[in-house]
Formats: structure tokens, sequence, C-alpha cells
């Protein structure tokens, strides 16, 4: 790094600490143990003596609040990059009034099977449809000293902090969910789909290299893909951290056995909570042929094979985004956080999924995959999945919105004075 100019915009990425089980325990110490190593980090990177170029602005992910104190303490440009859907974040920002409201924490934990979670939450701006299962998953809980419920009511409380706010997504798929956003923070700038605003990137440069996948990724599937029927293959996964038990694992299997659809599920080594996933040999011996299964793929280059007819997917942000890029229609299956909120609106706002109860049973597997690939329904989903599609391009084209704001922030936030 001594060899940089330091005349030359230059960007230094800092890791989040791995992935691993105990999510709250990190989240937790992120927030007690982290500004005063990340504060030293910034006064030494930007010590006349360190040889490289000052920082002279912080992009930080939006649960990492302490970034802002440092960054402010130093006189340092600081902006939020929001990595989920702006729906989930208006959920998260109103944790605090769901609290004072008396929905949250739960009486006891009979509430997540009667039909309390039913009940409508109809009074929070910018959210259409929305009943409490709706919301994002830490309020489903007992604890009134609940970490990861009072970790989003503390990091969301300082959302106003940062001088400006990006977001992965686009303004005509989450528009009422902005408006909410801009009347109470810092001005927003959606530049997504990043996955499509990334095309952009010239092939020559070394940042078209850069991927972002936790796992090892395969491509032995994409000639098995190329050999199958346009629109007929269910692509099958549940993203880089979400867990089920072994009778879920076996219900998917077997509901996907029955559906008679082809599919490729992809199918982590740690899959299935403590256990290894191990399908029985009768389920291999009758999808073969139509069914393929990996340990990871390149997700976003398999939504847009021509093959890919249905996503089967468990609604994390990423995957949804997508699966709209992609053109794709939706079976959701959320698992925490706000995956719920997502899987909320694409099967009612944006009419291109449809959800799986969350105590997975094959016949509804087979009956919502069957739904999907032969009905009615299925038609009209990938017809609303196209035109997102469509909608989705043209934002991050150029001259788009999205590829009008990512230069905005660029230009107008991030850029120190003597380059504009």
């Amino acid at each position: 790094m001594g060899s940089v100019s330091p005349e030359k915009p230059h960007i230094v990425l800092v890791p989040y600490p791995a992935q691993g089980h105990d999510i709250p325990a990190l989240c937790d110490s992120t927030t007690k143990n982290c500004l005063a190593p990340f504060r030293e980090l910034l006064v030494r990177l930007n010590d006349p003596s360190s040889g490289v170029p000052p920082v002279t602005g912080v992009i930080t992910d939006g649960v990492m609040s302490f970034a802002h104190d440092a960054a402010q303490e130093l006189g340092i440009v600081d902006v939020m990059l929001w990595t989920a859907s702006a729906c989930g974040f208006v959920a998260y920002l109103h944790y605090r009034e769901l609290v004072a409201r008396g929905f949250t924490p739960l009486r006891d934990m009979s509430d997540i099977t009667n039909e309390y979670l039913d009940a409508p939450i109809d009074w929070i701006p910018g959210l259409k449809n929305m009943r409490l299962k709706d919301i994002p998953s830490f309020i489903r809980t007992t604890d009134p000293n609940d970490i990861m419920l009072n970790f989003f009511i503390h990091e969301t409380s300082r959302a106003s902090m940062p001088s400006a706010i990006i977001l992965n997504t686009f303004d005509d798929l989450e528009g009422s969910a902005l408006d909410s956003l801009s009347k109470v923070l810092p001005p927003l700038y959606t530049i997504g789909p990043l996955c499509l605003l990334s095309r952009l990137v010239p092939t020559s440069s070394p940042l078209a290299s850069i991927g972002s996948s936790l796992w090892k990724e395969e491509d032995h599937f994409i000639n098995w893909l190329d050999e199958k029927e346009t629109g007929s293959v269910v692509l099958v996964n549940f993203g880089s951290i979400t867990t089920m038990t072994n009778d879920n694992l076996m219900e998917f299997a077997w509901g996907l056995a029955n559906s008679m659809a082809n599919f490729l599920w992809v199918i982590r080594p740690d899959l299935v909570k403590g256990e290894t996933s191990l399908l029985p040999q009768e389920f291999l011996s009758m999808t073969k042929g139509r069914g393929l299964l990996a340990s990871w793929c390149n997700q976003e280059v398999v939504l847009t094979h021509r093959s890919i007819g249905g996503f089967l997917t468990h609604c994390g942000w990423n995957s949804t985004v997508e699966s709209i890029s992609g053109g794709v229609p939706t079976l959701c299956w959320p698992f925490f956080a706000e995956q719920q909120t997502n899987c909320r609106y694409l099967c009612t706002e944006w009419a291109m999924g449809m959800e799986i109860d969350n105590d997975v049973k094959r016949e509804e597997v087979e009956r919502i995959i069957r739904e999907l690939m032969e009905g009615d329904k299925g038609k009209e989903m990938r017809r609303r999945a196209f035109e997102w599609k469509e909608t989705a391009h043209k934002a991050t084209e150029e001259g788009g919105v999205s590829f009008i704001n990512f230069e905005k922030v660029v230009k107008e936030v991030l850029l120190p004075k003597k380059y504009k």
C-alpha cells in the first residue's frame, strides 16, 4: 500500500468478522467493542507517515453505527450502505413503537403458533398490507432484553447520523417505503439492483473479478441447464446461513420429487442443523435426470439462465433482487430477519411470489411448484416478474435513476472537494 499515490482516489475495504452461528453475540460485541479499534485504524491511516492516501470517506454497513461515531470525531464524511430492503428498513425503524404498543415482547411462545402473529399492522407509514408476522422476525421473543430486538432498536435509532444513505433498491420497486424513509433520514441514494449496476464495470477492470460469495462455487451444472427446456427448471437455494431441520429437508425433497418438475437444488454442507444434509437413495433414484444437486453456485448467473422458470428461496435481499433482475418468480420460505417482510412484498405488492408455510409439508411444496410451473397463477407471476425485470434494467442502464444516483453519491458526497 505504501506505493499508492496519495493524490489518487483510493478505496480500502475493512471486512466484517466472518459469519458464524452466534450472530447475536457478534452483534452485541461489535456494538460494545469496535469503536476504539476502528477509530485507531482511521487515525493510523491518516497519519502522514503511513504512506497511504488519507481516508476522506467511510462507507459502513447499516448496523455498524460505531463507524459513524469514529468518522465524525475525525471530520471524515460517513455514508451508510443499507444492504437489505427499504421496506425492511421501515419496519426496523418502528421496533421501538411496536414495543410501546405491546406487540412485542410476546406474552409466551404460544403466540408463535396461534393467530397472534396474524394481527394487522396498518399504522406504519410506507408499509402496505402488513401483519405482525411480516415484521422482521426479531420481534418474536418473550424476552424484553433480547439481544437482537434491542440491537436493531439501538442501530436504527442512530440511522440519522450519516451524511447520506445508499440503498440496494430502485425507486419504482419500493417507492412508498422510500418516501417514508426520506421524511426521517438523511438524503437517500437508491443505486440498485447492484447486481445489474455492476455489469457496467468494464471486463478489463480489476473490479470485474471481485465476487461476494461466501462459499466455493461450482459450475458443472451449466451444461445440464443448457439441455433443459426454457423455463422448465426450479432453482432451490436457501442462501448462505439459513438452516433447517432434517424433517424440513425431507419435506422439501419429497415435495420436489412428487412435483415432477426439473430442479437444481443447492444444498450447503451445513444446511441441516447439527447434521449432514443426506438425501435418501430412493429420492435420488426418483429424480435422476430431472434433479441436480450442488453445494453452491453463482446464483446470479443461474437466475439469468433461460431454463430457470422459478426460484424456491429464503427471501434474503440479495436473492430477492437477483430474482427480480432475472425476471424469475419466487416460492418463498423466509427464515429470519427482514426475509419475512421481503416475502410479503414479493407475494402481495410485487405479485411475483407464493409463500410456503413455515411448518413445511411435502404436499404443499408439490402443489405450489405445480401451480408455479403449470398453473394460471404461475403464468401471471411470470408476467409480473418480467415487468419488474424490465423496470430494474431500465433503472440501472446509463441515464437510469439508479445509475444517476450512483454518480451523484460519488461526486456530491464521497469525493473530496479537490476532485469535484
